[in-house]
């Protein structure tokens, strides 16, 4: 199925985060190694990306909150003709994020264009991160599939989600559907992008 890059949040994914066994699990997975997981900064980030998927060639991402946001900047980047598709987990908000973690963040504005690859984004209700409501929105700007979760909090270790065995069965789903079709997605049909603040 081709390469894999794991794409952590704020703070890396630790020990015992699905994102984690993923790696151990997955003979052709990878983690994206950032130079400061603490103090996330998107150049930095984007730049780490960018080598990563220009030295394995095509390659699936699999992102959790910040990670998201990091693939989501990729849309009008010459690195994202290797994504062959985005599992997007608990996409953050970066307004919320920035408030929950004051000071720590450098990652510009939330991204919004439409990506030119595949993606479904698994959320939540109830993830502190990030409201329902927006979230819809911006899978819809996106262009992505979206599987809601219900009550799952940040879908990481602190709301029970270690070796995420569901997780594994939605990506190979999501990938099977894709083959070699193009992008289709949702494709923003209508859906207003330019996001106002959140409360």
């Amino acid at each position: 199925m081709g390469a894999t890059l794991i794409l952590p949040g704020l703070n890396g994914s630790a020990e015992g985060h699905w994102q984690r066994h993923w790696a151990r699990d997955d003979a052709s997975a990878t983690i994206v190694r950032q130079s400061s997981w603490s103090r996330p900064v998107l150049g930095e980030w984007l730049q780490a990306l960018e080598s990563e998927l220009e030295r394995v060639g095509d390659a699936w991402l699999v992102a959790h909150s910040l990670g998201c946001l990091l693939a989501a900047h990729l849309a009008d980047r010459p690195a994202a003709r290797h994504v062959k598709g985005a599992f997007l987990v608990a996409p953050c908000d970066l307004e919320r994020t920035e408030r929950l973690h004051p000071g720590v963040i450098d990652f510009g504005a939330m991204p919004a264009n439409p990506l030119p690859f595949r993606s479904l984004v698994v959320g939540s209700r109830d993830d502190r991160y990030m409201d329902f409501a927006r979230l819809r929105r911006y899978a819809a700007c996106w262009g992505s599939e979206l599987h809601d979760l219900g009550h799952a909090g940040h879908i990481n270790i602190e709301s029970g989600f270690g070796r995420w065995r569901e997780g594994y069965q939605l990506f190979s789903a999501f990938a099977g559907r894709i083959g070699h079709r193009p992008q289709g997605g949702m494709q923003s049909q209508g859906v207003f992008c330019a996001m106002t603040a959140s409360v």
